[in-house]
């Protein structure tokens, strides 16, 4: 008992593409209750971007130098690579009482946990719980994310695939691990819509879990960190999709980063985004702008085309002020389109990530 009480817990924060995982983390590190904390931050395709926004919280209960940022493949896919050493560099730091693990948005939360019986670290980590973050306002509108359609409507299209929707399927992997779902963007939804998102995740969950409401990520600290449920224990009870398979890919998604130059007008760049979606198979768009006479960071997230900005730092006198957007989409998303609709300079071309 001595040796479970001594392991460091951690709280996996796992969930699809926009669903508001960082926004919740970063109100967690802001309302930390005096724990110090440690973050592993891992999303899809998004170098630098999430570690970013959450390192611009400035919290003592977070410093900098305790988030980890993983940009090497998706967690689950790398766990022996990635996070092993990522937990071995944040337990050799003194003090971290709790880690919060953010997956990437497409990950399976099974393999990461299963990962918490591996010898190197048995005994000096455990799973305190597995949240799984979801989309209200798509739940309310028959999806599990934004927008899913195109991605059926291009598997159905090809005899060669299975015509199951590979998104539904993670969705559906990552509610059947959980220990809490945290219900975000409730400021979209009237009573109709909460009730219809509710009814779609209790069809999901094959066991009873806590569910609970919020609007921008903001889950009290207290209900979400020291739940001590020792996840690993359980976890070969969660049956999920994968549980046969050996591996599994995230072909079905092109992730890249459009420089986009200096902003004169955040409100047109937001409109940029927003039209960029609407056209084109974009499920996800972030990244941080420099605007003209600012010297505040302008950090930008869209999921489809509902786009948000606001200004969550200034610049720091070392870094350049460069504008980048991380674009999530599809597979075979015409980059070159999307870079020149995004694009103050269109004669810059998309970095591939």
């Amino acid at each position: 008992m001595t040796a479970s009480l001594a392991r460091v817990p951690c709280t996996i924060v796992t969930g699809f593409l926009g669903a508001g995982k960082t926004t919740l983390i970063r109100h967690v590190l802001g309302n930390a209750q005096g724990r110090r904390l440690a973050v592993i931050v891992n999303e899809f395709g998004d170098v630098g971007i999430d570690g970013e926004i959450l390192k611009g919280c400035g919290n003592a209960a977070c410093p900098e130098d305790n988030i980890v940022e993983l940009a090497n493949g998706c967690l689950c896919c790398t766990v022996a690579d990635e996070f092993v050493p990522a937990l071995d560099a944040i337990l050799a730091k003194d003090g971290v009482e709790h880690i919060v693990i953010e997956t990437s948005g497409l990950a399976l939360p099974k393999p990461l946990v299963q990962a918490f019986h591996w010898p190197a670290i048995k005994n000096r980590v455990t799973v305190d719980s597995v949240v799984v973050v979801v989309d209200g306002a798509a739940l309310a509108d028959g999806r599990v994310a934004h927008d899913v359609e195109a991605l059926r409507q291009q598997r159905a299209a090809d005899t060669a695939l299975d015509h199951d929707d590979p998104i539904e399927e993670v969705f559906e992997d990552q509610i059947a691990c959980a220990d809490l779902v945290v219900l975000n963007k409730r400021d979209l939804l009237d009573q109709a819509g909460i009730d219809k998102a509710m009814t779609a995740i209790a069809e999901a969950l094959p066991r009873r879990v806590k569910v609970v409401s919020v609007s921008d990520g903001k889950v009290d600290a207290g209900l979400l960190l020291g739940l001590g449920v020792g996840t690993e224990a359980d976890i070969g009870n969660r049956r999920t999709h994968h549980d046969d398979e050996v591996d599994h890919d995230h072909d079905e998604f092109d992730s890249f980063v459009v420089p986009v130059g200096e902003v004169a007008d955040p409100a047109e760049l937001a409109a940029r985004v927003a039209a960029v979606a609407e056209k084109f198979d974009v499920l996800r768009v972030k990244g941080f702008a420099a605007v003209t006479d600012k010297p505040l960071r302008l950090l930008v997230q869209a999921v489809g085309a509902r786009v948000s900005h606001h200004y969550d730092r200034p610049w720091a006198a070392s870094e350049p002020r460069q504008s980048r957007l991380v674009v999530i989409g599809l597979k075979g998303l015409d980059r070159a389109a999307v870079a020149r609709a995004l694009q103050h300079d269109p004669e810059k071309p998309a970095l591939e990530l």
